[in-house]
């Protein structure tokens, strides 16, 4: 499968792209329904459609059913839906996957997830799910996303995912081969908070930036980062919540959390982008 190309940014259809939805679907409408884009105007995902909140069936048909209209990078969550169906992990507390994995077309459902994009780059601005190492310019990285979506689209998919968690290698080399290579490419495109100044990863703080342990920083913070020259719009980081800067956008403001559902509409001019939010409730398992 490939995806059909959106609408240029320089166009007075710029995309509109949200944050983590979750299987939220009831905020997304609302949201949807405020920024009143444009019949036409691409609708972009920063990742993470579904899980942990309350119909992430639903969400996934909605997003499905925008045909070519909607440009999708998978996130985490997305991936876990994967390894959950393909049996290589169970079911978190908290997670909403049950009515995926019983629907009808389950199947269909996780090819469609399973041939989605982790990084898309169009006209200076790189959409990925949490983040780019400070080594990587945007070329790098989207010549990297493409090698572990090869990897996720070829007929031993499964043995791939299985052996993509863990947190090493923590740093890139460029002399990484095989799975360690796909795993620090996986890691950081879709798990990455906190790195060193060298690139070194770090996973067991998810809170704000002032968690940062000692040594470490916001990856969008690494001066000299290769990807300044870009915007980059992300998700992935509830406690960081909305943050709008010229050259970098969280879109992940928390609505699984009970906070907000954010979309920004991305023109090239940063003074002319539009920020539209919701409120969402507490209203998935576990809270």
């Amino acid at each position: 499968m490939t995806d059909a190309p959106t609408s240029s940014i320089d166009t007075p259809f710029a995309p509109l792209v949200f944050g983590d939805l979750q299987g939220c679907c009831d905020p997304f409408h609302r949201l949807l329904k405020k920024a009143a884009p444009e019949p036409g105007t691409p609708l972009w995902f920063a990742g993470d459609l579904i899980n942990r909140g309350p119909k992430s069936l639903q969400t996934l048909r909605e997003v499905i059913a925008l045909g070519s209209r909607a440009t999708v990078v998978l996130g985490n969550h997305d991936l876990n839906l994967l390894s959950v169906a393909a049996g290589l992990r169970k079911p978190k507390k908290g997670d909403t996957l049950d009515e995926i994995l019983d629907a009808p077309d389950a199947a269909d459902l996780i090819e469609w997830v399973r041939h989605k994009p982790v990084a898309h780059f169009e006209n200076n601005v790189l959409m990925v799910h949490a983040g780019v190492l400070p080594q990587w310019d945007a070329t790098m990285t989207m010549e990297l996303a493409h090698e572990l979506e090869q990897a996720l689209r070829a007929p031993n998919w499964k043995e791939t995912l299985a052996n993509l968690y863990g947190n090493e290698p923590h740093r890139w080399e460029d002399s990484l081969t095989g799975i360690d290579r796909l795993r620090v490419i996986y890691n950081a495109l879709t798990r990455i908070r906190f790195c060193t100044s060298e690139g070194a990863m770090e996973f067991a703080n998810n809170g704000g930036p002032k968690a940062a342990p000692p040594g470490y920083m916001p990856w969008f913070d690494v001066p000299g980062r290769r990807t300044q020259n870009v915007t980059i719009v992300f998700g992935h980081w509830a406690a960081l919540g909305l943050t709008i800067r010229d050259d970098v956008l969280c879109l992940d403001s928390g609505c699984v959390w009970g906070n907000k559902l954010s979309a920004v509409r991305m023109t090239a001019d940063p003074a002319q982008r539009v920020v539209t939010q919701v409120s969402c409730s507490v209203n998935h398992p576990g809270t």
